[in-house]
């Protein structure tokens, strides 16, 4: 009988967490703990950096692989694997971006419109980080894949890297989301380079009001405009220009609060979750990543001084009145509203009364815009 329980017992210890332990494992434990840290202590990100934060943590408990428990988010019919099958297959971000739209005002951006010529400079550094990537030996595919890390957006990271580069899409997923999250500390440094205590003082005229019709219009119009160029870019444009007009309409506000909130709430949640488990240590442990990576940052830097650099040129076509304060030109990039609030802050440390949000608003979610017409422009060429 004792022989019986010893052995199993000693079965029993063939299954644990501790018997099955790597170092890549306790790799990977340790970063989830500090992107939870980065969340709840410096309050980067927390919506984003929480849950991807725990999904990292829970995808790299150590188990037995031959077990056949089900539980790991590779092994098929396991409720991991059903949840990431909303990454995988591309579900969650036009979901994403249907609540992205539920809540955005582009009436800045309408009032505007030459702002939108900013959100389009940003995304040079997707195609820069293209040829880096390709530099680099990265199949056109996957280099596509990791350029749009670029563009500030991870849902569209997500969207795009399933489609061409699957085997990618852990890493590519975690680093777009995680210098999402350090834009505040990436940008400000690149802002403070490029331009000067003179230019930096530059206060802009009011927006014009805009109307209820131009906001009804403009999602509608958006949607045929940017899809006949780029029908590749459907799922996600698509549902952003939906859901903006399920908000502009007047009459669908109860629609627009629930894609808005809850289920955006809810979809984040997955998404975070379950790219986060992606992570496993032997899956995101390469030196792809730590090219990824090097190349995601990169990206972020070209983008950021791309937008800075256009409005300083675009001054010089402007008279004195109409000219653009070049701390806008960082909120190119998707990253709505952080890097809006970037400029904002910014313009507030050289005159308190420089208020730039509003008109930071406009390149920002031209942003959204640039960045989902660049991801299927990729797609469209590499498909």
């Amino acid at each position: 009988m004792f022989d019986f329980i010893a052995e199993n017992f000693n079965e029993f210890l063939t299954y644990t967490g501790f018997a099955n332990a790597t170092a890549g494992n306790l790799i990977m434990i340790v970063v989830g703990a500090i992107f939870i840290y980065l969340a709840i202590k410096k309050d980067f990100e927390p919506l984003l950096l929480v849950p991807i934060g725990l999904g990292i943590i829970l995808g790299n408990i150590p188990f037995r692989g031959d077990a056949g428990l089900e539980i790991g988010l590779y092994e098929d019919n396991s409720v991991l694997n059903i949840f990431y099958q909303g990454v995988r297959q591309g579900w969650y971000p036009p979901l994403i971006f249907l609540g992205i739209g539920a809540m955005t005002d582009f009436s800045a951006l309408l009032a505007n419109p030459k702002l939108l010529l900013v959100g389009a400079a940003a995304q040079f550094g997707i195609f820069g980080a293209y040829m880096i990537a390709l530099a680099l030996g990265f199949e056109p595919n996957q280099a596509a894949g990791i350029a749009i890390i670029g563009g500030a957006d991870g849902p569209t990271a997500i969207f795009l890297s399933s489609k061409l580069s699957p085997n990618l899409m852990g890493a590519i997923a975690v680093c777009a989301y995680s210098y999402m999250a350090l834009v505040p500390l990436i940008q400000p440094p690149i802002m403070r380079l490029l331009t000067t205590q003179k230019e930096r003082t530059i206060k802009m005229k009011p927006g014009r009001n805009v109307s209820q019709t131009e906001r009804i219009l403009f999602p509608i119009i958006g949607l045929l405009i940017t899809t006949f160029i780029v029908p590749s870019a459907l799922p996600l444009l698509g549902m952003l220009f939906f859901g903006n007009l399920l908000k502009e309409s007047g009459k669908t506000t109860r629609l627009a609060k629930t894609a808005g909130n809850a289920l955006n709430d809810i979809v984040v949640v997955l998404l975070g979750l379950t790219v986060g488990c992606s992570t496993q240590a032997s899956e995101f442990l390469t030196l792809n990543t730590v090219f990824i990576f090097a190349i995601g940052a990169f990206a972020f830097a070209i983008a950021t001084a791309s937008g800075v650099c256009f409005v300083k040129v675009m001054n010089l076509f402007l008279s004195k009145d109409k000219k653009i304060n070049p701390l806008i030109g960082n909120a190119g990039v998707s990253a709505v509203p952080m890097a809006a609030r970037i400029s904002h802050n910014m313009g507030l440390e050289y005159d308190r009364h420089n208020f730039l949000l509003m008109h930071a608003m406009g390149p920002n979610v031209a942003g959204v815009i640039g960045s989902a017409v660049a991801a299927g422009a990729l797609l469209g060429f590499l498909s």
